[in-house]
């Protein structure tokens, strides 16, 4: 919070927080759903668990697929369930072609 604060008195805006993620659908036009998958550790039995989350994601030029792992950021609401916004392709998955049945 610290930081915040001076950020804030340098007229600077805070970090923006971001994730990194594995693209699980790239159907719809301009938007990708990234699911951000990470661990949690049990309070009682000290065991850790995986957990996942799904997010909405604006992509203007349609640069990410399917399979491939991104970086996004949060913004402002784009519509009603999308609040983040793909910032760079970290890694392409492999691309099937289409003659190759």
């Amino acid at each position: 919070m610290a930081t915040q604060q001076n950020a804030a008195a340098a007229g600077e805006r805070p970090a923006r927080p971001s994730r990194i993620g594995v693209v699980t659908s790239a159907k719809r036009s301009k938007t990708i759903t990234v699911t951000v998958a990470y661990s949690v550790r049990h309070a009682k039995y000290n065991k850790y668990t995986k957990r996942r989350t799904v997010l909405h994601a604006h992509d203007e030029r349609g640069e990410a697929g399917l399979g491939d792992t991104v970086e996004i950021v949060e913004c402002r609401p784009v519509s009603k369930t999308k609040n983040w916004r793909l910032v760079r392709v970290l890694t392409r998955a492999p691309r099937e072609t289409a003659g190759a049945r």
